[in-house]
């Protein structure tokens, strides 16, 4: 992408995709998620689910797989609150600079 991704875009993008799944994700699942989206690699990813879990946005625990205990993402209630804000923000924000992108100039 030519684009650079911010800090609050990616953590809107990391709070949609875990949002998705009520009882939570793990960290490989959300990194193939939001490659959907962005290009990110999984060492850019980890600090931003540990800032978030800091922020509170975001609960962890543990979960038996395959004898091996595997890292769950879930969203709290202030991650949600968070998420509705990004939301918003970016309907506002997508919306002005598609204006910009895609208005169809008249003469006058």
């Amino acid at each position: 992408m030519v684009f650079n991704t911010g800090a609050a875009l990616l953590d809107a993008i990391v709070l949609a995709v875990v949002s998705k799944e009520e009882e939570g994700t793990y960290g490989y699942k959300i990194t193939q998620d939001v490659r959907h989206a962005i290009d990110v690699s999984e060492s850019t990813l980890y600090p931003v689910l540990r800032r978030l879990q800091k922020d509170g946005c975001l609960r962890v625990y543990d979960r038996e797989c395959g004898g091996r205990n595997r890292r769950y993402y879930q969203i709290t209630d202030p991650g949600s609150e968070k998420l509705a804000e990004y939301r918003l923000a970016w309907q506002d924000y997508s919306a002005r600079i598609s204006e910009l992108f895609f208005e169809e100039k008249t003469e006058v």
